[in-house]
């Protein structure tokens, strides 16, 4: 069975940020993932990090003004200076956190903009990232989104980010796998998994529809977890869904798979 990281963006949401991490290591957790962490004091994280002994697999890139409902800046051409100076933010980060990972979010295609410039600026800025990520020893990450919770998001399917990646041309760039964006674009989950495997550098899982705890929607996850050992996925999986009735009530699908 894959190993199991809890988004903490997510995951007790109820409480202070910070008191999330004890709740993730007393149920089990021996990791996990958030959004971002550039709000927050990186010695208080790092401290309880340690604290619990846990892994902090991936945080995000800067993705613009969030609160305004940007979703990342990479496909941006006007923004390109912005996005460089992220990027270097989010490595100061990831360094001091001791994350081995850093995700992308393209976001969403801006206006007027031919869809041939929108490319070429989410290209040009996947390998800079790419670099610079690359001296430090982190992976850089992208991550398809479906347009049906982001109209408009630009990057939303595997087959266009493995295109995309082929253009980047860099070693150090792959694929991150959202089961829930998958299914809502596209389908073919094991079948996709199981032939961009060499691209996938980390997998997050919610069910559909609800986004929320694996059990409670259309999604075989029995099934398919099983199917990642199969086929060799030796990567963390990302507990990135909304819990339905609280999040202690929720886990028992860990025990069901």
């Amino acid at each position: 069975m894959p190993r199991f990281a809890a988004n903490l963006t997510l995951l007790w949401n109820e409480v202070p940020f910070l008191d999330r991490f004890a709740l993730a290591a007393d149920h089990g957790f021996k990791a996990v993932e958030f959004m971002f962490p550039y709000d927050y004091d990186t010695a208080q994280i790092r401290e309880r990090l340690a604290a619990h002994s846990l892994e902090l697999v991936l945080h995000n890139l800067p993705a613009g003004n969030w609160d305004v409902g940007e979703r990342g800046i990479a496909c941006h051409p006007g923004r390109i200076r912005e996005f460089q100076e992220g990027v270097a933010r989010a490595v100061e980060h990831a360094l001091a956190l001791g994350a081995r990972q850093l995700n992308c979010l393209a976001g969403k295609a801006p206006p007027g903009v031919p869809e041939a410039g929108v490319r070429q600026t989410l290209v040009k800025n996947l390998r800079h990232a790419a670099a610079e990520l690359h001296k430090h020893g982190l992976r850089l990450l992208v991550e398809p989104i479906n347009t049906h919770d982001i109209p408009g998001f630009y990057l939303n399917r595997t087959a266009q980010a493995a295109s995309i990646l082929d253009e980047v041309g860099s070693a150090n760039v792959f694929i991150l796998y959202d089961v829930y964006h998958a299914q809502r674009m596209e389908g073919e989950l094991a079948a996709t998994l199981q032939k961009h495997l060499p691209r996938i550098g980390h997998v997050q899982i919610a069910d559909n529809p609800g986004r929320n705890e694996p059990g409670t929607g259309e999604i075989n996850y029995s099934f398919l977890l099983r199917h990642l050992d199969r086929i060799g996925y030796d990567g963390w999986v990302g507990c990135e869904y909304k819990p339905l009735a609280g999040t202690a009530a929720g886990l028992g699908w860990r025990a069901e798979i």
